[in-house]
């Protein structure tokens, strides 16, 4: 779920109505404003303009709060990179390609979505559907390793899995450190998109996948990064 400017200055929009997504959206705002560790659950609630005791009716504590709002995060997540991957069409470059730009382009978007999934330190295990959803997510990324691990002549073929690993972290790093649409980013001399290319084709290089890459091979940007 985006979250417009206006529904955002508006914190009170909780009248009789849907409490559960009132405290979703009190949640996302402060972590927006204060990191997924600097508000209490007592604080959720008063941005919602409810009573402290009223949460309970819909999360058992904080954590619980943090999870569903990670839960819509990592759904929303899953949608945005399998649109991006779109199995693998015209080619799967070009698909990785459009993957990347996706998964920055999510953390840029949606700060405090991100942070909730990715910083707020709950633990997978607080829920089913939210370890479904992050596993959901990273299938994504998996399915593209496979494929492009399957470029590769069988013999020298690197593990998908491990594959899948690696661009993920680059992929996070990256975004932790320069994507991000909050006061967390670093000043880079480059796009994130274009830092994000070039470390992976140095990676699929190394690994000897890049090599079948068509039409010319990688693009200017990642040729000459400076």
């Amino acid at each position: 779920m985006s979250w417009s400017k206006d529904d955002r200055e508006s914190p009170r929009g909780y009248h009789h109505g849907n409490l559960k997504e009132a405290l979703v959206r009190a949640a996302l705002e402060l972590i927006a404003q204060k990191g997924p560790a600097g508000f209490t659950f007592a604080e959720a609630a008063r941005w919602a303009g409810v009573s402290p005791a009223a949460p309970y009716r819909h999360f058992r504590d904080r954590d619980q709060l943090l999870a569903s709002v990670a839960l819509r995060g990592f759904n929303q997540f899953e949608a945005a990179l399998a649109r991006a991957w779109d199995d693998g069409l015209p080619d799967v470059f070009t698909a990785l390609d459009r993957l990347g730009k996706a998964y920055l382009g999510f953390a840029r978007a949606e700060p405090a979505y991100y942070s909730a999934m990715f910083e707020a330190g709950i633990p997978l295990a607080i829920s089913p559907e939210l370890r479904e959803a992050s596993d959901r997510a990273f299938a994504v990324l998996r399915a593209a390793a496979e494929k492009l691990c399957a470029t590769t002549p069988a013999p020298n073929r690197p593990p998908a899995l491990m594959v899948a690993l690696h661009i993920w972290a680059m992929s996070h790093g990256i975004a932790s450190l320069f994507g991000r649409g909050d006061a967390a980013r670093r000043a880079l001399p480059m796009s994130p998109e274009e830092l994000l290319e070039a470390e992976v084709l140095v990676y699929l290089r190394g690994l000897g996948v890049a090599e079948a890459k068509p039409n010319g091979g990688p693009s200017a940007s990642a040729r000459n990064p400076n």
